[in-house]
């Protein structure tokens, strides 16, 4: 079983995306599958959703507007612990996971908008190369190069069928004979586009994935199996692969779930050959601004939000993030680190957070 592939009802394409060839391919792609295009007179996305704000996340959640990237995401951004730069193809995701990190840092209706200037966003990769402090200067991490998380602020796989950014991308690494790294991570197995590129081994795809169990929180993915199926086959074309478990909850009977989700990995990927696989484990997490968001928006979801077996800390820039108390960390970690080295004993876990 495999998920379909997002339609949305809207394509909402702006005077300046129209100056770029990506812009305009973009839309003619959507047009290609019967989604009405609308041609903006200017670059403000007046999108007139109601002030309901159930319906305006509907409304948005089925909208993509083709901007231009403003100089702001020109200006790469370090993205610790995953990666030594962030490069956004897109921002906005057409799931509807109610735990979803994006709502404490998009403001306004979560529209989905793809980047036209593509060339623009490409052409400020190389000045980085070398630099960054995740993989660039770290021993443990140096043999992957210069890396760039092209996944930070949207799910690039879930919209590609309408972009093409993330083949161009891919295309432009594999091409790029240095040491780096493009990486990205999806909740979506639509990866046929991807298959017969030239990558020359410079992009790491992961699959994110939870257990059955929290299959309600993630509305609008593809089933997880089949995400399993598509990092397979990546990783049968020669890519590097990845899974991303997050966000790990601690939820009853979550023992039992954790060890069956990686005993599925564990055969999924049994029969890729040079298996070159690498985790990262992310526990679950919240703001209070993404707290009161995700409960205006997903109202009836029973993910637990509450003081239980929580800690609050400080983020680097003094805001508070509550997350799993000492002794549920210790315990969680614990029980990963010896699964993981049970069923998947070549992995590399790159961190835990």
């Amino acid at each position: 079983m495999t998920g379909r592939l997002w339609q949305p009802k809207r394509v909402l394409l702006t005077r300046s995306a129209r100056d770029w060839a990506h812009g305009i391919a973009i839309a003619e792609r959507a047009a290609g599958l019967g989604i009405a295009v609308d041609e903006l007179p200017t670059d403000r996305l007046a999108l007139g959703f109601p002030d309901d704000d159930r319906r305006a996340y509907a409304a948005a959640k089925q909208t993509l507007a083709v901007v231009v990237a403003p100089p702001s995401k020109l200006r790469l951004q370090p993205i610790a612990p995953s990666a030594d730069w962030r490069v956004d193809l897109a921002q906005g995701c057409p799931a509807h996971c109610s735990y979803c990190y994006l709502a404490g840092s998009l403001k306004g209706p979560p529209i989905t908008r793809a980047y036209a200037n593509l060339p623009e966003i490409i052409a400020e990769l190389p000045r980085h190369l070398g630099e960054g402090t995740i993989t660039s200067r770290s021993s443990a991490r140096a043999h992957e190069g210069t890396t760039f998380e092209a996944s930070c602020y949207t799910d690039p796989l879930a919209l590609e069928h309408l972009t093409g950014s993330l083949s161009a991308m891919i295309g432009w690494f594999g091409a790029w004979q240095v040491p780096t790294q493009l990486r990205f991570t999806t909740k979506f197995d639509a990866v046929e586009p991807l298959l017969g590129l030239e990558h020359g081994g410079r992009t790491r795809m992961r699959a994110s994935i939870n257990p059955a169990l929290y299959a309600r929180y993630e509305g609008g993915t593809s089933p997880v199996a089949a995400r399993l199926a598509g990092l397979a086959k990546m990783g049968h074309a020669g890519y590097p692969i990845g899974l991303t478990i997050a966000p790990i909850i601690a939820a009853e009977g979550w023992e039992l779930a954790y060890a069956t989700l990686i005993a599925q990995a564990a055969e999924a990927l049994a029969t890729v050959p040079g298996l070159d696989l690498t985790i990262e484990l992310i526990t679950h997490r919240y703001t209070p601004g993404s707290k009161a968001v995700l409960e205006s928006w997903y109202p009836g979801s029973k993910l637990e939000m509450g003081a239980a077996n929580r800690a609050e800390k400080r983020t680097k820039f003094g805001s508070v993030k509550h997350v799993y108390d000492a002794a549920t960390m210790r315990t969680l970690r614990g029980f990963f680190e010896a699964e993981i080295a049970a069923r998947l004993p070549t992995a590399r876990i790159l961190y835990w957070t």
